[in-house]
Order: structure tokens, then sequence, then C-alpha cells
């Protein structure tokens, strides 16, 4: 899983005809980022981290892959440190989890769909503000990919283990397709908004796949152990 800033930053202002659709990107950027903040104190909690862990845990896995796309952009301070109010979805989830794990682990299969639904939104989001932000295409599908799986990366090694998304399933490979897409598509000059849809769709139909048909990346072979 990944982590991300948000989008909405670079919508300062919105005409009334995007209103809606403005609002509705909200609501969908903070369900991301609930998922991705569930899945990093779920993690936390099945290591036995304290209360402090957990929070730190989803606040990491939530936002650090828009950090990591700041930084590299130079954007200072990071947009997601600039906005409360995804601070405290992503601790408050933090908290929900620790108190509520059991009942979290029970929704397995939606947290699965809105992470899936959530990475394609944050890679699209990431690779656009890159490309805005003066990014050749190459590095803003980097950029863009990292904001998706930065944060999950981030919330491994804070555990101690070497990050899932370079060892199991195929997530980063959706996410860079994506990526990939988006950057193709602007620099075709096709409408942004299609272009930002049809990337996380591509996102969110090769993970779906993925998941269903339990595909993962291949290793090398002849390893003994």
């Amino acid at each position: 899983m990944g982590g991300w800033t948000p989008v909405t930053a670079a919508l300062r202002h919105p005409g009334e005809q995007l209103r809606s659709s403005f609002v509705l990107l909200i609501v969908l950027e903070l369900i991301g980022i609930a998922v991705f903040a569930a899945s990093g104190a779920v993690a936390a909690v099945r290591a036995r981290l304290d209360v402090f862990g957990v929070i730190i845990l989803a606040l990491t896995t939530a936002l650090g892959g828009g950090i990591v796309r700041d930084v590299l952009l130079g954007v200072h301070p990071p947009t997601s440190l600039r906005n409360w109010p995804y601070l405290l979805v992503a601790g408050g989830t933090g908290l929900v989890v620790f108190w509520l794990h059991p009942q979290v682990a029970k929704l397995r299969r939606s947290v699965l769909l809105l992470d899936a639904v959530g990475l394609g939104l944050f890679v699209t989001s990431g690779t656009s503000t890159a490309l805005a932000l003066g990014a050749p295409p190459y590095a803003a599908c980097l950029i863009g990919m990292t904001t998706g799986i930065g944060g999950g990366a981030l919330r491994d090694l804070l555990l101690r283990e070497i990050p899932l998304v370079l060892r199991r399933e195929i997530y980063a490979v959706a996410a860079l397709c994506g990526a990939v897409v988006v950057a193709a598509g602007e620099w075709a000059g096709l409408p942004k908004g299609l272009v930002s849809l049809t990337g996380a769709a591509i996102i969110i139909t090769i993970r779906l796949i993925a998941l269903w048909r339990k595909w993962n990346a291949p290793v090398a072979r002849g390893l003994e152990g």
C-alpha cells in the first residue's frame, strides 16, 4: 500500500461547474487516506506496537508517499502537513483500528477494494501534479508511482521488513502502468480529467484482477532455501 499528499491543493479556485466534482474528489481522497492509514495501523497492531506507534504507522502509510513526492518536487512544507483534515483522518483512523482491530480485520475484502481505488487516485494525482510542476514525463511516472506506494514501503521499513511491494503481489506494476497512461495522455494533449480517470481505472482493474487471480510478479528461479 501506498501513501499520498492531497491533490486538492492544486485545485485552488474551482469554478461553479467543477464544485460538485471537487467535493467528490475530496471525499474520495479522505476515504483513500483512511484506508491507507488503516493498513498501516493494522500492521502496527500485529507488530504489537503501542498506541503511539499505531498512530505513527497510520500517518506514515497514509501520507508518506505524498511527502516524498513533495520533497522530490521541491514543495515545502509538504502539502499534507499544511492540511489538518488529512492529518486528522489518518491519525483518527489509527486510533479506531487500535481499539477495534478485530472488527476491522473482518472487513478485509472491502479494505482491499478501497485500497485499489485509493491507489488509482493517488498515483494519477501524483503524476499530474509532477507534470504540472515541470517534471519530465519519465520522472513524473516514477514520482506518481512513489506517491501511491511510498507510504506502504516506509511502513514496512519501520517494521524492519522488506517492503511488500518488492516481494509480493502486482501493486507497484499496476501503479506504474497507470502513471504511464497519465503522462502519455497529457503529453498527447488529451483532456486531463479523462486521462486521470482512465489511468485510475487501469490501476484499479489491474490491481483487482491480480487479487482475484492471485498474481505475483516473477522471482528468480533456482535459489536454494
